[in-house]
């Protein structure tokens, strides 16, 4: 009954209803409180404009490590917005 999403499909539209918003930072704030370099990775990545090789350098993480992360958290965030 599992349907399959492409990750790499995964973004947020540029302009949100306020409730989405809303909804946004909630889901973040779970996940900063889950796992907070998940939570730094899309401050920076998404919110920062920052490439995967200047999340990896600020981070202080490879980055193969910040890829595989980025690509869960994006899987993650649309797991907590749609369903």
């Amino acid at each position: 009954g599992m349907k399959r999403v492409d990750v790499g499909a995964i973004a947020l539209p540029e302009e949100l209803p306020a409730q989405d918003i809303l909804a946004v930072h909630e889901a973040l704030e779970r996940l900063e409180a889950e796992d907070p370099r998940k939570g730094q990775i899309v401050n920076l990545r998404f919110f920062a404009g920052l490439t995967t090789e200047e999340t990896a350098k600020v981070l202080d993480i490879s980055t193969r490590t910040v890829e595989r992360e980025w690509r869960y958290t994006r899987a993650w965030l649309y797991d907590q917005l749609v369903n």
